[in-house]
């Protein structure tokens, strides 16, 4: 149902949905989607091509119309400002994917304009090794008829409806998703996962990758 509406969406935005690589079947117990980050608009995208849960910051749940549609499709809640809360949804990430739903995470944190990658963070990759899945790296572009990337697609104005007056502006967008081969998680630890993940969506989008840094203390889970 999310799936017919999700795409149902994207053509009253006129909005064209292309995917490349292999979408996992369910034959696939358990996967784990890590993806770059543009816009809200990558919920729709993603769950157009492949139905999964989603993790997003306490704040969406409290947001007009999208608050109510996240938690219909399953949404897990953080609340990013609690170090302990990454333990937990984790926990509940692990749990969901024993279920052999699959769930998307988007290591940034945050969005860019689609023209660079943030570093990702390890902490919410965790779950991907505790229970013993198949991390799939994920890229998302969005382009413009010409080819080029269309900046009105990112959603960096903090009013959505700015944001969907942007999208509205441009005649149509392409959507792109990239699904590159997954990694089996294995004997590999978070921040392995985390440089693998970031390195194969680099290449998918063309895109340098982030500088190294050390990540900050309240972006790892408690012991």
């Amino acid at each position: 149902m999310m799936q017919r509406w999700a795409t149902h969406l994207l053509t009253i935005l006129n909005i064209k949905l292309r995917y490349h690589g292999r979408v996992p079947g369910w034959e696939i117990p358990r996967a784990l989607f890590a993806a770059n980050h543009v816009s809200w608009l990558d919920v729709c995208v993603l769950m157009a091509t492949c139905p999964t849960r989603f993790v997003a910051k306490a704040e969406i749940s409290r947001w007009p119309l999208l608050g109510l549609l996240s938690k219909n499709v399953g949404t897990l809640f953080i609340e990013r400002s609690r170090r302990s809360d990454t333990l937990r949804i984790n926990q509940h990430i692990s749990d969901v994917l024993e279920t052999s739903e699959r769930v998307t995470v988007f290591p940034e944190g945050t969005t860019t304009n689609g023209k660079q990658l943030y570093h990702f963070h390890a902490s919410l990759l965790q779950s991907a090794i505790t229970a013993d899945a198949l991390l799939y790296p994920v890229a998302i572009g969005y382009r413009i008829a010409t080819g080029g990337v269309c900046e009105q697609a990112a959603y960096i104005d903090p009013s959505l409806w700015v944001s969907l007056q942007n999208i509205l502006s441009q005649p149509n967008i392409v959507a792109e998703v990239t699904f590159s081969q997954p990694i089996a998680c294995g004997s590999k630890n978070r921040r392995e996962l985390a440089r693998l993940a970031e390195r194969a969506i680099a290449d998918a989008l063309s895109l340098p990758i982030p500088h190294k840094k050390t990540e900050k203390f309240s972006d790892l889970p408690a012991e």
